[in-house]
């Protein structure tokens, strides 16, 4: 007889949930020397080289509640400025005009971002202060996306860390040969129509309008 769980597979599975750190820790060896060691508080010229070879950055953030978002950035390699060994500058494309991430970064001045290369499993996690600038002076250096954006997003670095490169390795993100056919998957515009929930829409719809939208990716 199959017994049927109220509420959701999460409300089941917080019920015996790891419940503190030291449970956590039992669970796992301890991390080895150079795991910790290499976490630093600063750019190195190194990883400014690498910052100025992204051009993907996820951005992680909260608001002032704790609810998460985590939004991807891109622009042509090196869109992303290093001001100074302890300060980089996000500049904010024009995109769905939610603006979920800066309204968070304004409720409680934090963020965190993840940098990827494509085609190198190298990734950089810097986390730190965060706060959005629409400093003129700055707005005009920050003009990779094609014109100075409305506004930047700056981050007071904290915590510089390069992840090793197995989750990329095991994920075959940069191998072709082991992506998914593109009809194993829905397409954006189904995605979307579902999200909607608006019966008056078809497909076509919505790829047109997503169609006109990425004629003007840059703006």
């Amino acid at each position: 007889m199959t017994t049927t769980l109220a509420g959701s597979a999460f409300d089941s599975l917080r019920l015996d949930a790891v419940a503190d750190q030291e449970a956590l820790r039992r669970a796992y060896e301890l991390p080895g020397a150079a795991a910790i060691r290499k976490q630093m508080t600063e750019l190195t010229e190194q990883t400014q080289r690498l910052i100025g070879c992204s051009s993907l950055v996820l951005v992680a953030s909260a608001d002032a509640e704790g609810n998460c978002d985590v939004s991807p950035r891109g622009g042509p390699a090196g869109f992303v400025s290093v001001l100074d060994a302890r300060t980089v500058a996000i500049p904010d494309a024009t995109g769905n005009k939610r603006l979920d991430t800066l309204q968070n970064v304004i409720a409680t001045g934090r963020a965190g971002l993840l940098f990827f290369i494509p085609g190198r499993t190298t990734t950089l996690r810097v986390n730190g202060r965060a706060c959005v600038s629409t400093r003129p002076e700055l707005l005009s250096q920050l003009t990779a996306v094609g014109k100075p954006p409305a506004s930047a997003l700056v981050i007071g670095i904290e915590e510089v860390y390069p992840h090793c490169p197995k989750s990329l390795l095991r994920s075959g993100a940069w191998k072709p040969e082991q992506w998914l056919p593109a009809d194993a998957q829905p397409t954006s515009a189904e995605v979307t129509l579902a999200q909607l929930r608006m019966p008056e829409l078809t497909i076509a719809d919505i790829e047109q309008r997503e169609a006109e939208s990425l004629k003007y990716r840059y703006e």
